[in-house]
């Protein structure tokens, strides 16, 4: 899955920067001709319409001074890696208080037991691609530092 999520951003993310947005039919015929199986693009579709179920703007604003307490579960799947990370985000102004939750939203509604940081970092650029966040090159790059190698198709 999260080798579709990188392949849709490097291949559509300017496309995003215009709002044009291919619908999940489209984006069906164009992974599958890329060479990704039914089932992962089946998953990755399904993973993103996540991104777009709730706007971080029709959120309840969060008071800055608040402090967010992860359940166990979240710990668990995150890691302290992950963790640290997502506090150097939103510390350093990348992600606001409501993006962070949809970030963990995203993370948490992976099946994995165990989230590892290169994945984290893709997830991250999802959900700041998806909700038209201005995105700095060396964001893109730091996000992409560890991603997985794309695949040949």
């Amino acid at each position: 899955m999260f080798d579709i999520l990188v392949y849709l951003f490097e291949n559509f993310y300017e496309f995003n920067e215009f709002g044009i947005r291919p619908d999940a039919d489209a984006l069906t015929r164009k992974l599958t001709a890329a060479g990704f199986a039914d089932e992962e693009i089946t998953e990755a579709l399904e993973w993103l319409g996540g991104l777009k179920a709730e706007r971080p703007e029709q959120r309840h604003q969060a008071d800055p001074r608040a402090m967010r307490l992860y359940t166990d579960e979240e710990s668990r799947q995150l890691g302290q890696e992950c963790l640290g990370f997502l506090f150097f985000l939103e510390g350093s102004g990348v992600l606001s208080p409501e993006l962070r939750e949809l970030v963990v939203d995203r993370a948490m509604a992976l099946p994995d037991d165990r989230l590892y940081l290169s994945r984290f970092k893709v997830i991250v650029l999802m959900v700041l691609w998806s909700q038209d966040q201005d995105l700095d090159t060396l964001i893109i790059e730091e996000l992409l530092s560890d991603a997985e190698p794309a695949q040949l198709h």
